[in-house]
């Protein structure tokens, strides 16, 4: 089943880590560089769903009194991605944030994702829309991030796990060390699941725990750069995290410019943020980041590849060469089937390497 409004648009990321370096596939996934989405399903609100009972309580407030500046108010600010599940993937998205919730008045099994409004779409849809693309995909490999659970009782925190269980299956990859790539595609698999529930993780070895997260919850760019940066410097945690580069506004901000968007707050400050991405580093180090997630992820968008780029940053540079190298061809005797073809003497440089 296929979450309404999927597509199928190609990529050039869409098979990024398959066409990593091989020595790449040997690096476990929390040194590499991946991008990931932030509220991975707010592109499909439910425009006549109530407000989610954890929202600001001025929210609820104004929904009572004037629900018709409410309502959009909270679509221009809680709606933080417009392309659909299959295409963040496709756009070489490999972790996804998906904040699960019980909407009241739905069905005792039914669950959705909330981010101050819920879904129209269902999780298991969602979950099985990943699955096809991954069966689809051989070779890649993703990360799913579950938590929020607003409304959610022990017995569906239960159904949900059970879920997760049968619609990956054998791509699974359980709790233990932080896998390579050649390690998940020896075995078979190609999704971790982190869960953000300690009752439900101690009951489920397949499940990973929560991943740990840089929300610098600014709206300025700068002073987002300026938390991130901070970040950084304190030290990378140990496994799998995320570094958010995503802007929040608050909800007097937001009520106060109910003209205003957070897509327009996105695009003014990629540029900033475009900036802090390309300085980062992949690897063990302290100063290392690991999954990078943005808002409003999609086909054409050049913050995936400059976060998928800094993978190469992994590699050994290649040897300087010393000062004055010529490397000479050989004359044309060398090369008797040759005979009367131009060969050139090639100058090497001697700059410093490339940046």
């Amino acid at each position: 089943m296929t979450v309404p409004g999927s597509s199928r648009r190609s990529s050039v990321h869409e098979d990024w880590m398959s066409s990593l370096p091989p020595p790449l596939w040997d690096v476990p996934l929390h040194h590499l560089s991946i991008p990931g989405s932030h509220d991975s399903m707010t592109y499909c609100p439910d425009r006549k769903s109530p407000l989610p009972p954890a929202q600001p309580r001025l929210l609820h407030l104004l929904g009572r009194v004037a629900p018709c500046i409410a309502r959009p108010v909270a679509l221009n600010w809680a709606v933080t991605q417009e392309a659909d599940v299959s295409e963040q993937l496709s756009c070489g998205v490999r972790c996804l944030d998906l904040r699960v919730a019980h909407a009241p008045g739905d069905g005792p099994a039914t669950l959705r994702f909330a981010h101050a409004l819920y879904s129209t779409a269902l999780v298991e849809d969602a979950l099985t829309e990943v699955a096809e693309w991954l069966e689809r995909h051989p070779r890649e490999a993703a990360v799913v991030a579950m938590r929020g659970f607003e409304g959610l009782t022990p017995a569906l925190h239960e159904r949900l796990a059970a879920c997760v269980r049968n619609i990956f299956g054998d791509a699974l990859c359980p709790r233990g060390a932080v896998p390579t790539l050649r390690e998940l595609w020896a075995r078979g698999q190609q999704v971790l699941v982190s869960y953000e529930d300690e009752a439900t993780l101690r009951r489920h070895p397949e499940l990973w725990p929560g991943i740990p997260r840089w929300h610098g919850d600014e709206l300025r760019p700068r002073d987002l750069v300026r938390y991130l940066d901070a970040m950084t410097r304190c030290g990378r945690p140990g496994g799998l995290f995320v570094a958010g580069t995503n802007l929040t506004a608050g909800p007097r901000h937001a009520l106060s410019r109910p003209w205003a968007s957070l897509r327009a707050a996105t695009e003014a400050g990629r540029p900033a943020l475009t900036t802090w991405v390309r300085e980062q580093r992949p690897g063990p180090h302290p100063a290392c980041t690991n999954v990078i997630a943005a808002d409003f992820v999609g086909a054409g968008d050049a913050l995936v590849g400059d976060i998928i780029a800094l993978n190469r940053k992994l590699l050994p540079s290649p040897p300087t060469p010393s000062p004055g190298f010529r490397n000479v061809l050989p004359g044309p005797e060398a090369f008797p089937g040759l005979k009367g073809f131009p060969l050139r003497v090639l100058e090497c440089s001697t700059g410093p390497p490339e940046r």
